[in-house]
């Protein structure tokens, strides 16, 4: 009967102590970091793996160390030369310690994406559109800098920032569109005062290579005379200079010599 009882009272025990054994067992993923508390005191971050804590005692938060974004949602800005848009970027940002990240802040994720939302109104303040719209990953990168130092004491590491789009005012966008308009033209223009240039350098390179011939001239006239194949119906009138009437003397004479 004794034994009977001692048996019994085992069991009793035995049964809460894996009753609470098995409510301690947590799992912590490869890409995760346990902070466990006890008695509300950090006590120590735990691995990946399997691991145990003492259930009422302790408790366990787990935090993902995945690069996680956040979007800092379309907000009207003024730059510096006074011009309203509207603009929207998105953060990039990971845990660097699971520890201070839950010790040192109630949301980073909401405190990273409210941080990123103001430094972009103050870097944006400071520059002129065009500055902006030509350098947008540098402005990009100075937003990170200064987000990236204020979430060092959080824990948080912000990688990247990328601005996705920039919404310019109607009458602004008319205004670039005939400023783009205008520069075309005037490289057009520049592209043909050029081409004719080289033109010109090459008639008159031609022009004293010819003169320095004798009939030079009046065989170059020929050549385009025979070039012309106008309209039997249509007369053709031909107003020729001296020089080429001077030329046909010269090549008469010299076949008349021979």
């Amino acid at each position: 009967m004794y034994h009977i009882k001692c048996k019994f009272m085992i069991l009793l025990l035995i049964i809460p102590l894996g009753f609470i054994l098995l409510l301690g067992i947590r799992v912590i993923d490869q890409y995760e970091r346990g902070v466990v508390l006890t008695l509300g005191k950090y006590s120590g971050t735990r691995e990946p793996g399997l691991t145990w804590i003492m259930p009422v005692l302790q408790r366990m938060m787990k935090v993902d160390l995945r690069v996680d974004t956040v979007d800092i949602p379309q907000q009207e800005v003024i730059t510096k030369d006074n011009v309203t848009l509207g603009i929207n970027a998105v953060v990039y940002f990971r845990v660097e310690s699971a520890d201070k990240a839950v010790l040192e802040i109630l949301d980073f994720k909401s405190a990273v994406g409210t941080y990123a939302q103001a430094a972009l109104r103050d870097v944006i303040g400071g520059i002129e559109l065009d500055t902006l719209l030509s350098e947008r990953d540098k402005v990009a990168q100075e937003i990170k800098k200064i987000v990236d130092v204020a979430t060092q004491p959080w824990g948080v590491g912000v990688s990247d920032i990328k601005i996705q789009d920039i919404e310019l005012p109607a009458d602004m966008k008319r205004v670039m569109s005939k400023q783009a308009e205008a520069e075309r033209e005037r490289r057009a223009i520049i592209i043909s005062a050029g081409g004719e240039a080289v033109a010109a350098q090459k008639l008159s390179e031609a022009a004293k290579t010819l003169s320095g011939v004798p009939a030079g001239i009046s065989l170059r006239t020929l050549q385009t005379i025979e070039k012309i194949n106008p309209d039997p119906s249509k007369t053709v009138i031909f107003a020729l200079p001296i020089e080429f009437m001077q030329g046909i003397q010269s090549l008469a004479s010299f076949f008349t010599k021979k």
